[in-house]
């Protein structure tokens, strides 16, 4: 599966992003898809994680309540909403995907995007 993430930028404290992963030439309904961020230099984390019918997501600690993860089958795509960001939600995020369980440990994700910035200024 080949992904691809798009949708970030600068933005201020406060303010909202949406995060968008298209899978190329295949489709997604068979996996479960999953958002990680690394900022500079720390270890990349989990984000989000989405099951393959959208029955379950998961959340960082760090930011349930202000993202939300959903995800379209029939386009192909996952979202990562995020809204009330602050300086500490800067980094490149990345969409992820896998069969099977839905899980938050990273290496364990068997597709990844290439990664899209994200700013956010105090």
């Amino acid at each position: 599966v080949q992904l691809q993430a798009f949708g970030g930028g600068l933005v201020q404290a406060g303010g909202s992003l949406r995060l968008s992963c298209a899978a190329l030439g295949r489709t997604l309904s068979n996996y479960v898809m999953g958002w990680f961020r690394q900022a500079p230099g720390k270890v990349r984390e989990f984000v989000a994680a989405i099951s393959w019918n959208s029955g379950t997501t998961n959340y960082a600690d760090s930011v349930m309540g202000r993202f939300t993860i959903s995800r379209d089958n029939a386009e192909k795509t996952v979202y990562l909403q995020m809204n009330s960001l602050t300086p500490e939600d800067t980094a490149v995020y990345y969409c992820a995907a896998k069969y099977g369980a839905l899980i938050t440990i990273g290496t364990l994700y068997d597709y990844w995007g290439q990664g899209t910035q994200v700013t956010v200024s105090s």
